[in-house]
């Protein structure tokens, strides 16, 4: 006889994991359960609700945080996968934060908590580092982010990460995907042209797929209302640079989004010819991970702070990213809303799998720390005239007069919470094989 149990956390994962994916056919929720069995990280990347459902009422917060000052805008999935190289109009790569899908304002340990814990299931995956390496790599991101918070200023919070301000294997990263990578490189790769000036996406691209006329005449009348949603003016803009092209379905991308409908639009570039065409990136959003734990109270505070979600994804980027994309906006179609951003040419994960030693780890965790810190303040500057400062103050306050419990704290907790996500990924594995 089955002997039932007031808490049963295998159920609980595979029954959230069902709940959340309830709307996804068949064929997708496969394919996204596929992408998130390849490990234990994979299905963290892929489970971010899991993450949310778990942490958002943990007591641990108030004794570092939780409170007004200690609030900001946070990037809400912050794994050092959505870290990444971009760059867009000015040609210049830089490295940081490259998605706000997830984003809302809350208690920055959410996102320092979910960095340091990818840190640990990434580090764990690689056979070249033994298992004390992660506590020197953690500190170091630990250090690295209140340092940050420490030297506040104008300064600090510009700073980007690119070639000529980084060094070391970052540093040579960024010069490799500036040399490799171009506009004109993306556009060959999604793109035909027809002499000098007609351009439109590969036919038979195996990742695009075309459009019923409908749908085809919707985006485009919604490409022209989006213009209107531009924080500011985009160099070159006029009413022929966002001429529309081409329009096909974007399939297959992602893996905690996989199944959300997504399109990509080509437009008219800003010269003369199609050298310089834009692909902007239509991607239907949908409430934060955090959306789904928050009481009724806590939901309707959320709407009145949000038109809706594009404006709440173009309100987080505009507001962590450094020199954000200008494509930044939103469109509606029917009832759903699409964030709109530009498909950045330098596009790039860093690759943490070839990272073979304890100082390359520490290198990189360090920049992490750096930019994650950066992004904070600048989040929290968005918010009110002296945020930044204000919230740089309340989490040094907190933290330095008890660093080596502040670090004791995120140590436990990370490596904790990887060995919680290493049960759940196997009870999700043994699942799938059932």
């Amino acid at each position: 006889m089955r002997v039932a149990t007031a808490h049963n956390r295998d159920e609980q994962v595979i029954e959230a994991l069902e709940r959340f994916d309830a709307d996804l056919d068949a064929h997708l929720r496969q394919q996204k359960y596929e992408r998130m069995s390849v490990s234990a990280f994979s299905f963290f990347r892929g489970s971010n609700h899991l993450y949310w459902q778990d942490m958002y009422r943990d007591w641990h917060f108030s004794l570092f945080g939780g409170r007004t000052e200690t609030q900001t805008w946070l990037q809400g999935d912050a794994h050092l996968h959505n870290f990444g190289a971009y760059g867009s109009h000015d040609e210049r790569v830089r490295f940081g934060l490259d998605d706000f899908d997830d984003g809302i304002v809350g208690d920055y340990q959410y996102d320092l908590w979910r960095l340091l814990i990818s840190v640990v299931l990434a580090v764990r995956e690689s056979e070249a580092l033994k298992p004390e390496a992660i506590t020197e790599i953690l500190e170091t991101l630990i250090d690295s982010y209140l340092d940050t918070l420490a030297a506040d200023s104008e300064e600090v919070r510009d700073w980007a990460a690119m070639a000529d301000t980084t060094d070391g294997r970052l540093q040579a990263f960024l010069i490799k995907l500036t040399d490799k990578k171009s506009r004109a490189k993306m556009l060959r790769k999604w793109t035909v042209a027809e002499g000098e000036s007609v351009r439109s996406f590969m036919p038979d691209h195996p990742k695009l797929e075309p459009l019923l006329h409908s749908e085809y005449q919707a985006l485009e009348q919604a490409l022209q209302d989006y213009q209107d949603t531009l924080a500011d003016e985009v160099p070159g803009h006029s009413h022929q640079h966002f001429k529309v092209k081409d329009i096909a379905r974007r399939i297959n991308a992602g893996t905690g989004s996989l199944g959300t409908d997504r399109f990509y639009a080509l437009v008219e570039g800003q010269g003369s010819g199609d050298h310089d065409d834009v692909i902007l990136d239509i991607k239907a959003q949908q409430p934060p991970a955090a959306w789904w734990v928050m009481s009724q109270r806590e939901r309707d505070e959320y709407a009145a702070m949000f038109a809706h979600e594009g404006e709440r994804h173009a309100l987080a980027f505009q507001a962590m990213a450094r020199h954000p994309d200008p494509y930044v906006g939103w469109l509606e179609v029917g009832e759903q809303v699409f964030s709109v951003r530009e498909r950045s040419p330098f596009k790039a994960d860093y690759p943490t799998d070839k990272l073979t030693k304890p100082k390359h780890w520490r290198h990189i965790a360090a920049l992490w720390g750096r930019i994650l810190a950066a992004s904070h303040l600048r989040g929290a500057q968005a918010l009110s005239e002296e945020g930044a400062s204000q919230f740089a103050k309340a989490v040094l306050g907190l933290a330095l007069p008890q660093k080596a419990a502040f670090n004791d704290l995120l140590q436990g907790m990370a490596q904790a919470y990887a060995d919680c996500v290493e049960r759940d990924y196997q009870a999700f594995l043994r699942h799938q094989e059932s």
